[in-house]
């Protein structure tokens, strides 16, 4: 109770603490809360050579001011002092005031390579000397060499691409594709997932702070495969059971598609039961139904083990959707499928104006190429087994924490009252969010109550960044 009435003091008018996010209808206010004593802790961020330019633009308060008058009301920010972010190099960033923070979050898990990697921009700023923008009524060579790099990536017969500019807009193509080819309607989603927030993706989505009172079609949201909270644990086959009764008695008995995330994000970096995808696409296709694999946030070597999270599961998908880490911060999304499926999309025209656009594509080939070229999937393996081993003797340290998990630089540490009933800390969880971003570095929450930090930095995250992260965590909980 003592904590929660110091939130309150500090952050003011909060949004809901229930939500992934919060936002302070006042920050202009310093308290101590919001300045870092350099005094109080000997945590310093690991050295690096770069020095950012000064800058000359509009600070903080104007630019929420604009913010606020013109943007719509429906946008969030982090932080109860949002941060103005004038500039990135690798995995760090720079505000206003030309103070370096560690990005343990790649922008929403979108910068695979690194912030302002050289070898993505340059091949990006030579393609825009060239030609910015011609649509797919003309040939270009992009996307054709894009294309094929990426179909290069997938196992089976997962030959065909298709480009769009989000992940949202993958899923919902994915979704129509399922349709199309099946002739059913029904949809089968995990509860805890999240898939986008388009009209129709709101619907795969199952967590309730991301949903509007929107009608959302034939769509199932089974039983969560999770292993820390889930009722069956790390049973596999019971949750598959609850697929297959979903089928049973809420279909016709017949589906078009199933869709999962193999570690999901915004519900906290909830890992499935191991071999759960694998009995679940085999009762999925028995219902009539193709398996889709959403890679937005587990692909391209991120989880350090496999280049794709669905291997991780020892299944090839139908359908495969990515963005994300596909451009390193470019709106850029795909859909790649079988030549079977993708021919349903035939029978009319199926057109994306900036799908596949020369500067997104040449940008999205130099993303392929920098991570076989840095060898980034073994390097989240190393580097991810070295973060991983210092947040769990952080677990035995402290019983805040209630669980750990993730593979790779795809981390999630979930923060708890009690261990035993896994009550979420709702509030601890704020206070501390805070207070890294006082130690330099930017961090994720999920969740559906907010309660796990999200660490998924740049894949060019160093063990010494690493180690700073579990040092600045030990600090921050010491403090509660």
């Amino acid at each position: 109770m003592a904590m929660q009435m110091i939130l309150k003091k500090n952050i003011n008018l909060c949004k809901s603490l229930s939500l992934t996010h919060f936002s302070c209808s006042s920050f202009f206010t310093t308290s101590a809360s919001t300045t870092t004593d350099n005094n109080s802790h000997n945590l310093h961020l690991p050295p690096f050579d770069y020095e950012p330019q000064p800058y000359k633009g509009p600070l903080a308060h104007e630019i929420f001011t604009k913010r606020n008058k013109f943007l719509g009301p429906s946008l969030f920010h982090y932080y109860q002092k949002p941060l103005n972010i004038v500039e990135g190099k690798m995995q760090y960033l720079f505000d206003e005031n030309g103070r370096r923070y560690l990005d343990a979050f790649a922008g929403i898990v979108t910068v695979s390579c690194g912030h302002c990697h050289p070898e993505v921009l340059n091949a990006i700023m030579e393609q825009s000397k060239l030609l910015q923008h011609a649509t797919t009524i003309y040939l270009h060579h992009a996307i054709a060499d894009f294309a094929e790099s990426l179909a290069s990536k997938m196992p089976g017969n997962l030959k065909v691409v298709y480009f769009v500019n989000s992940g949202s807009e993958a899923n919902e193509l994915a979704m129509l594709m399922a349709r199309l080819y099946t002739g059913n309607l029904g949809m089968i989603s995990l509860r805890n997932a999240y898939h986008g927030g388009s009209s129709s993706t709101i619907g795969l989505t199952a967590l309730n702070t991301w949903k509007y009172p929107i009608p959302e079609g034939e769509i199932h949201h089974v039983m969560n495969p999770d292993p820390y909270r889930g009722v069956f644990g790390s049973d596999a086959s019971s949750y598959a059971k609850d697929v297959q009764d979903h089928i049973d008695y809420g279909t016709s008995g017949k589906v078009a598609g199933f869709i999962a995330e193999t570690i999901q994000g915004v519900g906290g970096t909830v890992e499935l039961a191991p071999g759960y995808l694998k009995l679940v696409y085999d009762i999925v296709h028995k219902a009539g139904g193709v398996c889709i694999a959403d890679e937005v946030q587990t692909g391209f070597g991120r989880t350090g083990s496999h280049y794709w999270g669905f291997e991780t599961q020892g299944v090839i998908p139908d359908i495969v959707t990515m963005a994300k880490g596909i451009g390193n911060g470019l709106p850029l999304g795909a859909v790649v499928t079988t030549p079977e499926i993708a021919s349903v999309l035939a029978q009319k025209i199926q057109f994306n104006t900036f799908g596949g656009n020369p500067v997104c594509s040449a940008g999205g080939l130099a993303v392929l190429r920098v991570i076989d070229k840095e060898k980034r999937q073994s390097h989240c393996a190393d580097v991810g087994s070295h973060l991983l081993e210092g947040l769990r003797s952080l677990m035995q340290k402290h019983d805040i924490i209630g669980d750990v998990r993730g593979r790779g630089l795809m981390v999630g540490v979930e923060f708890v009252t009690d261990r035993k009933k896994k009550t979420p800390a709702k509030a601890e969880t704020a206070v501390m969010f805070e207070k890294l971003r006082e130690l330099g570095i930017l961090i994720g929450k999920g969740g559906l109550h907010g309660n796990a930090f999200r660490i998924k930095p740049p894949m060019c995250f160093s063990k010494d960044d690493a180690d700073f992260v579990v040092d600045a965590l030990d600090y921050a909980i010491s403090k509660l």
